[in-house]
């Protein structure tokens, strides 16, 4: 008694298909978590960075500058690359001169990660992911070695 076609080895085809359809989105999963982790390393990290930049600089609109900078340096060191950082930076009890005082810096850091294997086709922007990071350093805590 025969019935219809030949069966065997449609069950090895089946399974590979399932893996495949199963194992492409726990991978794209699991490199976006690390890709989000690197950035949230890198985003805390250029935090504590400006911080120290703002803090060390001998006035407010060079703090800014140097803030800016050391924030793409560290992003940079983590691997988060062409990410444009929005560093903020706010003072009390003198708002208007960070560095007079007992100042008490507050930098926060902002920026986005692009989660990786979305094109832009799919609807406009590529998916991103915001991460943002606050340091805050009382003035004098950090001190420039003059070598004297």
């Amino acid at each position: 008694m025969k019935r219809g076609r030949d069966q065997r080895g449609s069950a090895l085809v089946e399974l590979s298909w399932l893996g495949i359809l199963l194992v492409v989105p726990v991978l794209w999963i699991v490199i976006s978590v690390f890709q989000v982790q690197r950035g949230a390393f890198g985003v805390m990290a250029a935090a504590r960075a400006a911080a120290r930049a703002y803090a060390l600089a001998p006035d407010d609109a060079s703090g800014l500058v140097r803030a800016r900078t050391a924030a793409r340096v560290a992003l940079d060191d983590q691997g988060v690359h062409g990410v444009t950082p929005d560093v903020r930076v706010t003072c009390t009890p003198y708002p208007g001169d960070c560095h007079q005082g007992t100042s008490v810096i507050t930098v926060s850091v902002h920026s986005r990660v692009v989660l990786p294997m979305m094109p832009s086709a799919l609807g406009g922007n590529r998916p991103s992911f915001a991460l943002d990071a606050t340091q805050t350093v009382p003035i004098g805590q950090f001190q420039e070695d003059t070598g004297g």
